[in-house]
């Protein structure tokens, strides 16, 4: 399996186990050792999983402030599969510069094509088409 889409599989995972996160409240240990019981697991890229899981679980806060000002209303209010989408996203922005905005924005419309409701993939694109200028300005104005 390519890297690519071990990296898939580790994002897919990793919104799982943040949605199970944002439902359910449990720990970062038992939600990955579930995640790892999951089918396929072993095609994931595991580095890349645990880093987005405990990541993101670890700076919900802060990425959530940094999501509020491109968001039309409250965090709280967007669905789960939505809120672990965007976390994951975020994070990926901030803590993994060697993966392209572009390829972060597009896992992310994809995961929310695959777990979310039929039009929040759209959601999901606006709100960090938006963001990623804040945190990545230089690789978006050289993109243009």
């Amino acid at each position: 399996m390519t890297t690519k889409n071990a990296r898939r599989r580790s994002r897919e995972l990793a919104t799982q186990g943040v949605y199970q996160w944002l439902l359910s409240g449990a720990s970062e240990s038992k939600i990955d050792a579930a995640m790892r019981e999951q089918p396929g697991f072993n095609k994931a890229d595991c580095n890349h999983f645990s880093s987005l899981l405990y990541g993101v679980i670890q700076k919900a806060k802060t990425l959530t402030k940094a999501l509020i000002p491109f968001l039309d209303r409250p965090f709280y209010q967007l669905s789960p599969v939505e809120q672990a989408v965007l976390l994951i996203a975020v994070y990926e922005f901030q803590n993994h510069i060697d993966i392209p905005y572009r390829v972060v924005i597009n896992e992310a419309v994809e995961l929310t094509k695959t777990f979310g409701g039929s039009d929040g993939y759209k959601y999901i694109n606006g709100v960090l088409d938006k963001l990623v200028v804040t945190i990545r300005f230089n690789e978006v104005k050289n993109r243009i």
